[in-house]
């Protein structure tokens, strides 16, 4: 029996347990069309968080509790508001499941099965 979302606290509601996020941060004015230097300092973040990653080109996927997940890519915000950056635009994408824990690798490896690459 489920309930309507208007009959429970906000406060209530737990996010997922595990979730993989992929995320790219996209510096506005920063007077360069690089953004490799601030890359790097997210990466280094990243790599202290504890979470398990994957750096790819056009961002990088993280994987673990959904609260961590998301303090981090928030962490990589500030960290390059703190050197400057006055405007940050990220896309995000999450996902989540309840059947099981699925690792990115998992997925990764499901479509190279399937295209005989295993």
């Amino acid at each position: 029996m489920s309930s309507s979302t208007s009959d429970i606290s906000l406060s209530n509601i737990p996010t997922p347990e595990h979730c993989t996020a992929d995320f790219c941060l996209i510096p506005i004015g920063t007077g360069s069309a690089s953004v490799s230097a601030q890359i790097a300092d997210v990466q280094r973040l990243v790599e202290r968080s504890g979470l398990k990653y994957v750096m790819h080109s056009a961002g990088t996927t993280l994987e673990g509790p959904w609260e961590k997940v998301h303090k981090v890519i928030g962490q990589a915000h500030t960290i390059l508001h703190q050197q400057g950056v006055v405007r940050i635009q990220s896309d995000i994408r999450s996902g989540s499941r309840t059947d099981k824990i699925q690792s990115f690798e998992d997925k990764v490896a499901a479509v190279n099965k399937l295209l005989g690459k295993e």
